[in-house]
């Protein structure tokens, strides 16, 4: 039997809808489970940073992708070739400070959010995404990177995009190490 050529697309679309759709399913559960903003924040946070220590794998594999050489190249990869692979979009990236260590990722389009239309009044302080900051830390740091993640701006809480923070916590210099 042959497969026709847009067959593994389609698939691929089909995953990335059905993981979108049970996501927010999960975010609308830990809601329930959960009564403070914060608490599902960081449920979400702890959750995406299990899949991020084990997706590393899968991405390194899939991607045949070199050590990168520095902060800037890491958060271009991070963006052009993970987020385009797992997610099908290519956030922008911009460098927000003069030593190198801080990106923003710029996302257009974010497919967790195709579903929703806003956050409810009540639940102001969710940040319905955060599972990304998770997945993002937990693969850093298994590559030895260790970084802060966080959302910036969020087109469901009124602001004009959606950024993602990345803050790199140690220089380059600072992973070599001493023998004693």
């Amino acid at each position: 039997m042959s497969r026709s050529p847009g067959r593994k697309q389609e698939n691929h679309k089909i995953s990335r809808e059905l993981f979108v759709l049970t996501y927010g399913a999960l975010v609308a559960q830990l809601c329930k489970d959960y009564e403070k903003d914060e608490d599902v924040n960081a449920c979400l946070d702890r959750m995406g940073y299990s899949i991020g220590i084990r997706l590393i794998d899968d991405f390194l594999a899939r991607s045949a992708m070199k050590k990168c050489r520095s902060y800037s190249e890491t958060a271009d990869v991070i963006a052009q070739v993970a987020f385009k692979m797992y997610l099908g979009i290519t956030p922008s990236v911009s460098c927000s400070n003069a030593t190198g260590n801080e990106f923003s990722l710029i996302l257009d389009k974010n497919p967790l959010v195709d579903f929703v239309e806003e956050l409810p009044a009540e639940r102001a302080s969710l940040c319905y995404c955060n599972l990304l900051c998770g997945v993002i830390r937990g693969a850093l740091e298994m590559v030895h990177l260790a970084a802060e993640v966080s959302f910036l701006q969020d087109r469901l809480k009124g602001d004009a995009v959606t950024e993602i923070g990345i803050t790199f916590l140690r220089k380059p210099e600072d992973r070599k190490h001493r023998r004693n």
